[in-house]
């Protein structure tokens, strides 16, 4: 599968993998700026490239056959909105259970321009004790890159402000979405 997502990605839509993906068994990545739909599809096919696997929450209306098979296949992890419960807490207990489980979240909930950035990315690392993996989908350059292995220290607001600063030269697909 790796061979093919780097085929993909880098003959077909001329996008390269910059930087050492760091390998460590259990990590958040945050991979912003999300502003299209084809930043599931660079960042997938980037991270399949390295031979990797990662999750991804996705609405739960998604998984209905034969999506559900596809979704579930290649690190679908269904929310179901509005359900009782943290989904916070039911995430970090699941890196508790895996010896290994990269979830990848796009920080800002949405394609939309967003003033603040959802906070779930940060609590789920703060609370399964794991890093998060800045990733840039930079569209000017067509690189998929590390910008930082960040680790939380449970001051949201100060932290936030840091991560945040990672993406000042990020070029998104839709730059009028993405506000900095």
């Amino acid at each position: 599968m790796a061979n093919i997502s780097k085929f993909i990605l880098t003959k077909i839509m001329g996008w390269k993998v910059v930087n050492t993906f760091p390998e460590v068994p259990k990590c958040v990545l945050a991979v912003a700026p999300h502003t299209s739909n084809w930043d599931f599809v660079v960042g997938k096919l980037a991270y399949n490239s390295l031979g990797r696997q990662a999750n991804f929450l996705i609405k739960a209306e998604w998984f209905f056959f034969p999506f559900n098979i596809f979704f579930s296949r290649i690190g679908g992890i269904p929310v179901k909105r509005g359900k009782s419960g943290s989904l916070t807490d039911i995430l970090a207990k699941e890196f508790r259970t895996r010896d290994w489980m990269h979830l990848g979240i796009t920080p800002e909930g949405t394609r939309k321009p967003v003033k603040e950035w959802k906070k779930g990315f940060y609590f789920i690392a703060m609370k399964a004790k794991v890093p998060i993996l800045l990733i840039g989908l930079d569209y000017g350059r067509k690189e998929a890159r590390v910008l930082e292995m960040f680790y939380p220290t449970g001051d949201y607001r100060s932290d936030i402000v840091k991560i945040k600063s990672y993406y000042a030269d990020v070029q998104p697909k839709k730059p009028e979405n993405f506000i900095r």
